[in-house]
């Protein structure tokens, strides 16, 4: 798309016409061009007549020519949303998929009414999606969640998006290193949940999207020859760590439920169970700490 000349009206009802046109999406086209306009929803809708700034149109170019060049839309926003968050995300974390949403679900679940005194660990946080949500939706003050990652460029997304759920990331320590390496040994033996949205994609997957090995973190997506080598370590430590009738949830490819139900059951979890995302693909396994 072009820049209106100096001194031309360009509305943004034109603007998202010819964005539209441009990528041949209308809904990736109205998220661009709220993004680039400062306003959504209804607050887009009330300035479609209004001309576009050229701050905001160069905006609009610039994140029209990355995704151009392959680079995927949320990487081109720099945000995207998951939950009830607007995450700050760029190439040094994955991107936050919408099946992950569940896995905050089932946490939350297994916490019941409890609101005070809990203790979460988020392996491998990445952006912060999941603990950070889990901070967010809890009341105020009722938990710690504890967020590691062995990426010091994903921890630095997450501490920025900590700082945007304000007064509840007071709950928020983070450790880097690998899994639960960065840890105090005084946590031993004390958290109420595991959760993790680990590395569980094989490397010779011929699946795998293009634009997903081409942008985002390989340390992140990769897990050795069955995808399994990162949950391998996760199910064998996690019971050095959760206290009795604690809670591990992990998520997983949709072919490895059975896989690492044994990995669970193995380490000596108990009701073992696995959970479908809302496409009925198998997401998640949870495993119970003995009493």
């Amino acid at each position: 798309m072009n820049n209106p000349e100096h001194g031309s009206f360009v509305t943004w009802r034109e603007t998202l016409v010819r964005t539209t046109q441009e990528l041949n999406d209308r809904v990736v086209a109205q998220w661009l061009c709220e993004h680039a306009s400062g306003c959504e929803g209804a607050e887009f809708t009330e300035i479609l007549e209004e001309s576009v700034a050229q701050r905001s149109m160069t905006h609009l170019n610039s994140m029209l020519v990355r995704i151009a060049a392959g680079e995927p839309v949320q990487y081109a926003m720099g945000r995207w949303a998951f939950r009830y968050l607007d995450l700050m995300i760029d190439k040094r974390v994955l991107i936050p998929r919408p099946e992950t949403e569940q896995i905050v679900d089932h946490v939350l679940k297994h916490i019941g009414d409890r609101r005070k005194g809990i203790t979460i660990l988020d392996l491998g946080t990445g952006s912060g999606a999941i603990g950070l949500s889990l901070l967010n939706e809890l009341p105020l003050e009722s938990c710690v969640v504890w967020m590691t990652d062995n990426s010091e460029d994903a921890l630095d997304v997450a501490r920025a998006n900590g700082i945007g759920i304000g007064r509840h990331a007071v709950g928020a320590r983070f450790a880097h290193g690998s899994w639960f390496e960065p840890l105090p040994e005084e946590m031993r033996n004390t958290f109420d949940v595991v959760v993790s949205n680990p590395p569980y994609i094989s490397t010779n997957d011929v699946e795998l999207e293009k634009s997903v090995y081409e942008w985002e973190p390989s340390e992140a997506l990769f897990a050795g020859d069955d995808g399994l080598d990162a949950i391998r370590i996760i199910a064998s430590q996690a019971t050095d760590w959760l206290c009795p009738n604690g809670i591990l949830v992990v998520e997983i490819g949709h072919q490895q439920g059975s896989a690492v139900s044994e990995l669970f059951s193995a380490s000596g979890f108990q009701n073992v169970r696995i959970h479908a995302d809302l496409a009925s693909h198998e997401r998640f396994v949870q495993g119970i700490m003995p009493s």
